[in-house]
C-alpha cells in the first residue's frame, strides 16, 4: 500500500515490535493475533530482524474477535478461551506479549490476569500513535489547541455495524461513519 498512496502510512508491526523488544527483559516475546497475521510471520520476522537473538512465539486467536464484537469481554467462557490460547506461550516463558490485533486490548484485563504481573503487555496501537505524533511534530502539524477533538470514522466494512459495535467498545456514540472502498489502480 505504501507504493500506491502518496501519504505516509503507519503500520502496527514496526512500532509494536520495537516496543516489545524495548520492554522485554529476557528476549522471549509472545504474539497473539488473528490466524492470518500469525501465518504472515510479520511480527516474528520484524522482531528477528531487529534482534536475531530474540525468541518469538505466536498464537492465532480466532475466537477473540467474535467474542469481543459480541460484547463478551469478561466472563468465564472468555477466560477459558484466553487461557487455552495463552497457555502455550506462557509455557515458553515469555515476559512480553504483543496484542497483535486492534480488538485485543478490549481483553487486556483478562489477558493480564492470566499472564500475571511478570508478563508485560504491548498494545501496538499505542506505539503507532506515538509514531504518528512524532511525524506530526516533525511536520509542524501537531494540533496545539485544547479544543475538543473532532472524530471522523471510516470503515471498509458495514457502516451500521461499525457504529453499533464501535459505540459499545469505545464507550461513546459513533454516528455518521463513512463506508469506503479500498481498491488498487
Amino acid at each position: 500500500m505504501k507504493d500506491e498512496y502518496p501519504v505516509e502510512l503507519i503500520n502496527l508491526i514496526d512500532p509494536g515490535s520495537h516496543a516489545a523488544l524495548a520492554v522485554s527483559q529476557t528476549g522471549k516475546i509472545g504474539v497473539i493475533a488473528t490466524v492470518a497475521t500469525v501465518n504472515s510471520h510479520a511480527y516474528q520476522n520484524k522482531i528477528k530482524e531487529l534482534n536475531s537473538d530474540a525468541e518469538v512465539h505466536a498464537s492465532g486467536c480466532p475466537l477473540f474477535v467474535p467474542l469481543i464484537e459480541g460484547g463478551f469481554t469478561e466472563g468465564d467462557e472468555t477466560k477459558k478461551v484466553a487461557k487455552e490460547y495463552l497457555a502455550p506461550l506462557l509455557k515458553q516463558g515469555i515476559d512480553t506479549l504483543i496484542l497483535g490485533c486492534t480488538h485485543y486490548p478490549h481483553l487486556k484485563k483478562i489477558i493480564q490476569e492470566i499472564c500475571g504481573p511478570k508478563v508485560t503487555l504491548v498494545d501496538p496501537a499505542n506505539e503507532a500513535v506515538e509514531v504518528a505524533k512524532q511525524m506530526l511534530k516533525k511536520a509542524g502539524t501537531l494540533k496545539a489547541s485544547n479544543k475538543p477533538a473532532k472524530y471522523t470514522y471510516f470503515t471498509t466494512a458495514n457502516q451500521a455495524q461499525l457504529e453499533t459495535i464501535g459505540s459499545r467498545l469505545l464507550g461513546k456514540p459513533i454516528t455518521h461513519a463513512k463506508e469506503v472502498k479500498l481498491c488498487s489502480s
